[in-house]
């Protein structure tokens, strides 16, 4: 811990806390949303916050169950054929209906190449309109996890998308701007009031929304707060009520700190590290002619220097599930022990292969880290420079802001990068086909293996276990695939993030294992309660 930080979180323990806005939820976080777009990023926070405006035709619930939502029910009709029934008298924010035409602008709109859900989009085939309330989706080949895909999907206002010159989700890694980037028209339970990126975003209440609230939350205000100990002592101090991520450093304080409480549970979410194997050449490394991270024997050494238990004791306090899987929950590989099960801290190991590889003095590359998006995401950086220091690999940590990394990484522009992936789907689907499979430029497919690791075999697998209806022999093909990953080292698994949220003590809130902040859920009682 910082002086700096040691001064401001002692200080914010002896204020008072200042008294609470009746029914305002005034809570921060160490990022800010990328885009009021719903369909140009696929980034939690950005889900997060759109997710208050705009809905899906199906929900989860608290169990993280798919429910209905904008629509009332569905029917498979076949094995490639699902018909929906649309929820009637739902207006959308400006006051105009909701009906089966924004749902099929919407699913075409998130099947545009500048949309990053275009995988999920693409996964539910065509919707047709049969009438004002009622959508037919056709696919081309079976999906096991249709309603799982669907749930990725938020609809828009086809009128107000056209009205406003929006058609098109904006593209974001080239800095386009939009109508959609800072207003929003959903049918959700908040309304956007105002929006100033980095600063403050605020939204009232929809007094016209379709559902009911179990919460009381009037009006929202959300400010990035991007210092641990200022974010801290926000909270501790009153300034606000609820932040979704304190430093791993200071929980356990938290937890005997008066008027706060900490609520934490394992978030469905793998941190990893990727490499570039597509270059012949590396962007950023010292080594020219060839790419290091080609040879499997590199990639190996690498994973064998990672001391993991060191970093969740040190650096996470605990608060991280180490693993060798690759998929945000355990669920996803049938909770198999062997593709669960990470290669061993071995350094001998590690700087045997690196001499097999021909690289008995290492090399220097850079890995390039958010420093606002997971859980100590730079220092884990850091850390994991210094233990590849140790069989010569010299690193550049270069961390940024998630707003400037991630359209980086879209760029290609790295040699090394840190990934987080994640999210309510326990499925291996919306792990393989989007960040495992080969990236050889089809609609969705491989967009996240910003590597671009190649594996034939292994995508083969993937893609079969896509369209494979029987469940037995899907969980075999989905596991065969896995462990080939697994084997070649596709990328280095770190850990599941154990996720703490803090509040004030009058401030009742639900943790989902997706790291979800529902504010509908939100209860604000009485100060000092």
């Amino acid at each position: 811990m910082t002086r700096l930080h040691s001064l401001a979180l002692a200080a914010a323990l002896a204020a008072a806390a200042v008294p609470l806005q009746a029914q305002t939820l005034r809570w921060a976080s160490q990022g800010d949303p990328q885009t009021m777009d719903p369909h140009s990023q696929n980034e939690s926070m950005t889900n997060m916050m759109n997710g208050q405006v705009y809905e899906r035709l199906v929900v989860r619930d608290k169990g993280l169950a798919i429910r209905p939502s904008l629509a009332t029910e569905w029917t498979q009709v076949s094995p490639l054929l699902w018909r929906f029934k649309l929820r009637p008298n739902v207006k959308f924010h400006d006051g105009s209906p909701f009906t089966a035409d924004d749902v099929v602008f919407s699913i075409e709109r998130g099947q545009q190449p500048t949309s990053q859900i275009n995988n999920y989009a693409t996964a539910v085939g065509t919707a047709r309109k049969v009438d004002d309330l009622t959508v037919e989706f056709d696919l081309k080949a079976v999906n096991p996890i249709f309603l799982q895909h669907l749930d990725a999907l938020w609809i828009m206002s086809k009128g107000w998308s056209e009205k406003n010159k929006v058609t098109k989700p904006l593209d974001f890694k080239n800095k386009e701007e939009s109508f959609a980037s800072q207003n929003t028209n959903g049918t959700g339970p908040f309304i956007l009031v105002s929006r100033a990126p980095g600063i403050k975003t605020t939204y009232k209440r929809n007094p016209n929304w379709w559902g009911k609230q179990e919460g009381n939350v009037q009006e929202i205000v959300y400010t990035q707060i991007s210092n641990d100990a200022t974010r801290l002592a926000a909270l501790v101090s009153g300034e606000v009520d609820f932040i979704l991520d304190p430093a791993p450093r200071d929980v356990a304080r938290l937890r005997n700190t008066a008027g706060v409480k900490v609520i934490d549970g394992p978030e469905n979410r793998i941190v990893f590290i990727g490499m570039d194997q597509g270059r012949d050449e590396l962007l950023y490394s010292s080594v020219k002619g060839k790419n290091p991270f080609k040879d499997l024997r590199v990639r190996r050494a690498l994973y064998h220097a990672v001391d993991i238990e060191t970093m969740k004791t040190k650096l996470m306090n605990g608060q991280s599930f180490p693993t060798g899987g690759m998929t945000p929950s355990p669920l996803a590989a049938y909770n198999d022990a062997e593709i669960e099960k990470r290669l061993p801290f071995d350094l001998a190991l590690a700087k045997r292969l690196m001499t097999e590889a021909g690289y008995p003095d290492g090399f220097e590359v850079q890995l390039d880290c958010p420093n606002n998006r997971y859980i100590q995401d730079e220092e884990i950086c850091v850390a994991l420079a210094a233990m590849w220091a140790q069989i010569n690999v010299k690193i550049k940590v270069v961390a940024q802001p998630r707003a400037t990394y991630f359209p980086k990484l879209e760029k290609y522009d790295f040699s090394m990068y840190m990934l987080g992936w994640g999210g309510a789907v326990t499925d291996a689907e919306t792990t393989l086909t989007p960040v495992l499979r080969n990236n050889l430029g089809e609609k969705g497919i491989g967009f996240y293996n910003y590597g671009k690791a190649r594996n034939d075999k292994a995508d083969a697998l993937a893609a079969q276990s896509s369209t494979e209806a029987d469940p037995k022999k899907r969980e075999e093909l989905v596991k065969a695939a896995l462990r080939e990953f697994k084997e070649q080292v596709a990328v280095i698994p770190l850990h599941r993030q154990v996720i703490p949220w803090a509040a004030r003590s009058n401030i009742e809130v639900v943790h989902r294992a997706d790291n979800w902040f529902e504010v509908q859920w939100v209860k604000i009682g009485k100060s000092g309660n």
